[in-house]
């Protein structure tokens, strides 16, 4: 059991030693006791809703009036962090509502999740649950969804949204929410490397004390590393992920950009063996490359921004000749084969992101094409 009731333990807490929050009703008939801060609270609320805290509170409790009472009323130590009670709270009494979706919400989300878990609170882990998988989607639709979110008007700023990928990786990994992790990772391996080791950096909701909360936290759990940043395991899978990410990408310029062939219904084939649509793929190629190689500030370890971006490439009309704005003189029937490749692509990349993070062991065919390779 991960509370204590007030007969099982020798002294009786005083309140003039313990902070109170606006969780303190008047009416309130059970205090529950966390670290240094008192709630007093309304039984029958938190019974509806935990069978956990049912079974607690179905244990014998003090008679009115006998010892063991605080402020006239039975009382539970919380052996949890103040803040997550707070938050569990608030979710319980007010709701768990996200108007506006921040990068600050995870706060309260990992809270949530966290006691609904440990205190079986099924709506309130449901409702969290749906809010990370949003925000780390398990499906390549779900993910284009999500970048599409965080850009506005031509800025992609994905923290503005969403957590920091660390504290991700950390709370899926502490609830077995495996699920959330190659989202997670291939987010995180799209920084630069010095900026993976660094660590996570206080995001908007992140103040210094809950900083030390989650310090403590890991002090707790034996961790003595920094955990705002990787363990060395997670920390090289990134890297090892990342450097898979790049090869796919190459390996998708070097077999459907460079020295791609035409349609076999290309309109231009008539016209220097289909000059202007080999001309647009190499154009396409040169620009692939130039974000690889780090131009596209942010976006420069992303394969599937890469290949989405070529495709997109071939509909713009804001290159230049030299003297005006154009677009690229291929054919539809080009354009539509390259689209097709660009699409299984992506799907390929997106089923293959647990495997370069060491998520989930390479499928068999693909361990076979690596041996007769070598």
């Amino acid at each position: 059991m991960s509370a204590s009731l007030a007969l099982a333990c020798p002294t009786t807490p005083q309140l003039k030693d313990y902070n109170t929050t606006d969780f303190w009703f008047m009416d309130g008939n059970m205090i529950l006791f966390a670290g240094a801060v008192a709630f007093k609270v309304h039984r029958g609320q938190l019974v509806r809703h935990s069978d956990v805290f049912h079974d607690m509170f179905s244990l014998p409790q003090p008679e009115e009036g006998g010892q063991g009472l605080v402020d006239g009323c039975p009382w539970v130590e919380l052996y949890d962090d103040p803040s997550d009670v707070l938050h569990l709270l608030r979710a319980l009494y007010d709701g768990l509502y996200f108007t506006k979706p921040t990068s600050g919400d995870f706060c309260a989300i990992s809270a949530v999740l966290r006691m609904s878990t440990k205190y079986l609170i099924e709506h309130l882990r449901q409702r969290c649950i749906e809010r990370l998988e949003a925000d780390w989607p398990t499906t390549l639709a779900g993910w284009d969804k999500r970048e599409q979110q965080a850009t506005f008007d031509g800025r992609y700023n994905p923290r503005e949204l969403y957590a920091h990928p660390i504290m991700v990786i950390q709370l899926a990994q502490e609830l077995n929410l495996e699920h959330l992790l190659p989202a997670a990772f291939y987010d995180l391996s799209r920084y630069g490397p010095r900026k993976i080791a660094h660590g996570a950096s206080l995001m908007p909701g992140l103040l210094p004390s809950t900083v030390a909360q989650i310090k403590a936290r890991a002090r707790a759990n034996n961790r003595t590393d920094d955990p705002l940043r990787l363990t060395r395991h997670d920390l090289r899978a990134t890297f090892l992920g990342r450097e898979a990410s790049q090869q796919f990408l190459s390996t998708f310029i070097d077999g459907e950009l460079s020295g791609r062939a035409i349609s076999a219904n290309c309109a231009n084939r008539h016209h220097a063996n289909g000059h202007h649509c080999r001309e647009s793929f190499y154009f396409v190629m040169l620009n692939v490359l130039r974000s690889v190689s780090g131009i596209a500030s942010g976006r420069d370890a992303d394969p599937l921004f890469s290949v989405l971006q070529a495709v997109e490439m071939l509909s713009r009309t804001d290159f230049s000749d030299g003297t005006k704005q154009c677009g690229l003189r291929i054919c539809a029937s080009c354009k539509e084969d390259f689209t097709l490749s660009a699409a299984k692509a992506r799907e390929e990349a997106w089923a293959m992101i647990p495997v370069w993070f060491g998520l989930k062991d390479a499928p068999p065919d693909e361990g076979a094409k690596k041996m007769r390779k070598q």
